[in-house]
């Protein structure tokens, strides 16, 4: 069996880096995961990993003549791919500007970002709660994950859920304990006088209304 320095598993989403303890990569993944309101860095190195696949497989395309079919078939989906994600501009669309793409870029379509860009959540770490609690959707899809990319044609109909209490919705667990309290009921007796007002709560059934007083009312 041939020895190997470093074994590969591709079906790995994420490659943690080499060195690691390098000053300047260190500040910068700390940086970004601050701006843009990430759980871990293991998040950048996803991105990071999807992000050299585009350039693997430009680098290739770029190897071979222009007329090419192999070239011309996989170049275009591939330059169709990033018009669709608005990674790259109309007037971009070539090879040579997919080996210009950074981090930041595939960062800036991720749904929790396009979230707090629209001004639906406070901060950039509401956005992701907001998303995780089910009160966002794409179209008509709830999606509750926020490294989810969005497309260009989706980017306009991102909004509330319709079951979310933003979008309309039944009201939380706290706001529904926190709203107004039940009219209190009068109890009244068989002589047709009120006795005591009880809480709306405590009357399980129309009997107590129309009973004598209780416990020495």
């Amino acid at each position: 069996m041939p020895k190997v320095s470093r074994h590969r598993n591709y079906g790995s989403t994420s490659a943690a880096p080499r060195r690691a303890f390098e000053k300047e990569r260190l500040d910068q993944e700390l940086k970004l995961c601050g701006e843009y309101g990430l759980r871990c860095k293991r998040e950048i190195w996803r991105v990071q990993l999807a992000l050299a696949k585009l350039r693997k497989a430009a680098r290739t395309l770029l190897t071979l003549d222009e007329k090419d079919p192999k070239r011309v078939f996989e170049g275009e989906a591939l330059l169709r791919r990033m018009l669709r994600y608005k990674l790259l501009p109309e007037d971009e669309k070539r090879l040579d500007f997919v080996l210009q793409l950074t981090t930041q870029k595939l960062l800036e379509r991720r749904l929790q970002t396009l979230v707090f860009r629209s001004g639906m959540a406070k901060s950039i770490h509401h956005a992701r709660t907001l998303i995780r609690q089910r009160h966002v959707r794409v179209g008509q899809q709830l999606v509750n994950v926020p490294s989810f990319l969005v497309r260009t044609d989706s980017e306009a109909h991102i909004d509330f859920s319709e079951n979310s209490p933003y979008g309309g919705g039944r009201p939380g667990r706290v706001a529904r304990k926190r709203g107004p309290a039940p009219s209190p009921v009068a109890v009244v007796s068989g002589r047709g006088q009120a006795v005591r007002a009880v809480p709306r709560s405590l009357v399980f059934s129309p009997v107590v209304l129309n009973a004598t007083p209780l416990f020495g009312w």
